[in-house]
Order: C-alpha cells, then structure tokens, then sequence
C-alpha cells in the first residue's frame, strides 16, 4: 500500500509547483487545469476565472510522487497537523532543500546536527506547507 501526499493550494498550485521544481528539483509529472476538464465543475463550486487553475499535478520529489491541486480555488489554504518530510544524503543537500524552502518562508527549528542525524531541520515554506528536512543516516 502507498500513502501519498495531496497538498490543496487553493489558488497556488502553480507557483508551488514552480517553487517545488527550482528549489527542490522536483520533476513535473502531470499537470491538468479545471479548463482541460470534459465535465464542467458546478458553477457555485469554483470562483470565476478558474478554468486556468490547477485542477490536478502530479510531482517525483526524491522518488515519492506529491500531489497538488487549487482545490476549491478559496484562496484560504490550511496546511495543519502535518509536516513533510525529506531527506538529503549529506549536509550539503539538506542545506541546500533547507535554504530553498526557508526562502519567504519560517524557520521553526534550525538545520544542526541531532542526536538522531548529522543534520535536521524544520520549515514551513511561504505557502504554508510545514517541512522536515534531514540528512540520511542509511548506508
């Protein structure tokens, strides 16, 4: 069984993505606009002009698939009680996601060496999106 990430941005799923893509080097696997859609949503669910949103995108970010829509195109979105979590294979690449995704965004705790990893950190990104970054201890 998988479990996947699918993260509602709710009127910023393309700037996500587009973030995700340069700072973390996240590969875009699908994108498909409310616009592309065959069966036109309910006129009361989406504000007007949301045919260009972000109905579904698929990203590959360190083997795992992350899922993300606008959503209800709401422009309220609510990243609560849960962190992502991502790991680097030495400090230099936690450093760098770390820096990435600290850019217009809120350090919480610093990246430094832990008792449990050579390095850990956490973040919550400029969309709200809380963030672990470690670095590897497997071999």
């Amino acid at each position: 069984m998988t479990i996947e990430a699918y993260l509602f941005f709710e009127g910023r799923c393309e700037e996500a993505m587009d973030f995700y893509r340069h700072s973390l080097g996240a590969e875009m696997l699908s994108l498909m606009r409310y616009g592309d859609s065959p069966e036109a949503p309910p006129p009361d669910k989406l504000p007007p002009g949301s045919q260009d949103k972000v109905m579904h995108g698929s990203m590959r970010l360190n083997g795992s698939t992350l899922m993300l829509s606008d959503g209800l195109c709401s422009g309220r979105p609510a990243f609560q009680g849960f962190n992502l979590s991502v790991e680097a294979l030495d400090m230099a690449g936690a450093r760098r996601m770390f820096d990435a995704l600290s850019d217009g965004g809120t350090v919480r705790m610093p990246l430094a060496p832990t008792f449990w990893s050579p390095g850990f950190g956490m973040v919550t990104d400029r969309f709200g999106v809380g963030w672990m970054v470690s670095v590897s201890v497997s071999p």
